[in-house]
């Protein structure tokens, strides 16, 4: 005699190894079936709760990243603050374009001498420049083309008066081959309140570059 078991719904007796009840047709799946199923469900749904954070995301800057790996004892690199690009000299100061160094060495004013005077109400400026040529070709200084002023913001026009009080000083004409120097001065007839001048000085007609000089009172 076979063995037998009872029905999971109708609780018959029927064959041990059925899988359908004969009386109510009803399949004999196991419980555990459905607990495995439900265990293998929870799991997939913990898995993705848990995995968001391997997720693309944007990336760190390098100054987070960089934390992000460093000793917790240690501190953080600083983030180098950008240096804003010098547009204007003073003074002084040298400045460089294609290998070619300008320094505005100085800006003295002259009322003139009893022959020579500038008109009323102005004033002769002169203003000295050392002019070096590191490049590895002959470049050429035109006191007319080279140079262009502003005084107070006012185009003015390079004063021959001025030129004759420069006290034995070059004119800022000529050549100046590759390696070396000139040193000359521009004159200019402003006015005696004035209180901004501007120089641009271009090194290479060619280019329409040029570098600006800034002198105040």
């Amino acid at each position: 005699m076979s063995e037998t078991k009872l029905c999971k719904h109708c609780k018959t007796e029927i064959d041990k190894k059925a899988k359908v009840c004969p009386n109510c047709k009803k399949k004999q799946t196991g419980i555990l079936k459905f607990i495995i199923i439900g265990i293998v469900v929870i799991g997939i749904i913990g898995a993705a709760a848990s995995g968001g954070d391997d997720d693309p995301k944007p990336a760190e800057t390098s100054s987070n990243a960089g934390t992000n790996n460093t000793d917790p004892a240690e501190k953080p690199t600083a983030t180098p603050t950008p240096v804003p690009e010098k547009t204007t000299f003073a003074v002084g100061e040298t400045a460089e374009l294609k290998d070619v160094q300008v320094t505005l060495v100085s800006v003295s004013e002259s009322e003139g001498s009893d022959f020579n005077k500038p008109a009323d109400g102005k004033v002769f400026a002169l203003c000295e420049f050392e002019i070096e040529n590191n490049s590895n070709k002959e470049i050429t200084v035109s006191s007319i083309i080279s140079f262009e002023a502003y005084c107070d913001s006012y185009s003015i026009n390079q004063s021959i008066g001025a030129l004759l009080e420069n006290e034995g000083k070059s004119q800022l004409d000529g050549s100046i081959a590759a390696g070396k120097k000139m040193n000359g001065v521009i004159g200019y007839e402003i006015p005696v309140d004035w209180a901004e001048l501007e120089i641009n000085f271009t090194p290479d007609f060619w280019s329409g570059k040029e570098i600006v000089f800034v002198a105040t009172k």
